[in-house]
């Protein structure tokens, strides 16, 4: 008997799992400056100024500011202007306002992401075993209602629930955002489910933590990956890998784990 068998819902994280950033920050970033006639930012200063800007923010208004009752486009706000700032360019109210909003419109859109090739058909293809699938991502309202739709990522078709931290007040590794997708799902149980993620901490850990079953995605070759195989993680290059496992009977799944 295979483990898909077992299974009644497969909740999949969203960024590393089936979508990744394409190019880099600092192309965006750049776009939006030349558009209104200022020249390109340093590229390296523009990415570590945003790291910290963006940790610091995190850390202050958690889940996009759900809790402070921050909108939406007031955390990004301050979030590009301090990033600006921490990598040494200040600019007019006036001036900021137009590079902020090219910059909020562009990560509202699917221009900066690209969908992994397997990613559809593997969701397809569990929805058509009669498995629910959950999309689960610390990410904002744009990922449900704007970019997982354009990248064609739709409810009905290919995800069955969401749940993100910016629209639930909780975030991954916090493993209540996992019991919302358990509830989201129908109750099931934790034995019942499987997760997939590219994370120990916030995908693979939380998820064993309540008992459900888990796979890391090492699609970008990571040197930590031999690290979670020694400490017993099932980590996989891509979800046709996922796909293949999930069909082995209980014997060669063993065996894989083992290898």
């Amino acid at each position: 008997m295979s483990l898909l068998s077992k299974l009644r819902c497969v909740t999949v994280d969203v960024t590393g799992t089936l979508m990744a950033y394409k190019g880099e920050l600092g192309d965006y970033y750049c776009m939006a400056a030349k558009s209104v006639g200022l020249p390109c930012p340093d590229y390296k200063r523009m990415h570590e100024g945003f790291k910290l800007a963006y940790k610091e923010m995190a850390t202050n208004y958690p889940c996009f500011g759900f809790d402070a009752k921050m909108p939406n486009i007031v955390w990004w706000k301050t979030c590009v202007r301090d990033s600006f700032v921490r990598a040494g360019y200040e600019y007019d109210e006036e001036t900021f306002e137009k590079v902020f909003k090219r910059i909020y419109s562009s990560f509202g859109s699917s221009a900066p992401y690209i969908l992994f090739p397997d990613s559809q058909p593997f969701l397809r293809w569990l929805r058509g075993k009669g498995i629910k699938v959950g999309i689960v991502s610390n990410a904002e309202y744009r990922y449900r209602d704007v970019i997982l739709p354009a990248l064609g990522i739709n409810e009905g078709s290919e995800w069955d629930f969401g749940v993100f931290s910016g629209i639930e007040g909780v975030e991954k590794p916090n493993p209540k955002f996992f019991e919302i997708a358990l509830e989201r799902a129908g109750n099931v149980k934790p034995e019942e489910v499987l997760h997939i993620g590219d994370s120990i901490r916030k995908d693979y850990e939380p998820a064993k933590s309540l008992g459900m079953h888990a796979i890391l995605l090492d699609r970008f070759k990571t040197p930590d990956a031999v690290e979670w195989r020694k400490s017993g993680g099932v980590v996989l290059p891509d979800l046709v890998a996922a796909q293949e496992w999930l069909s082995l009977e209980k014997s060669t799944l063993k065996e894989s784990i083992l290898c």
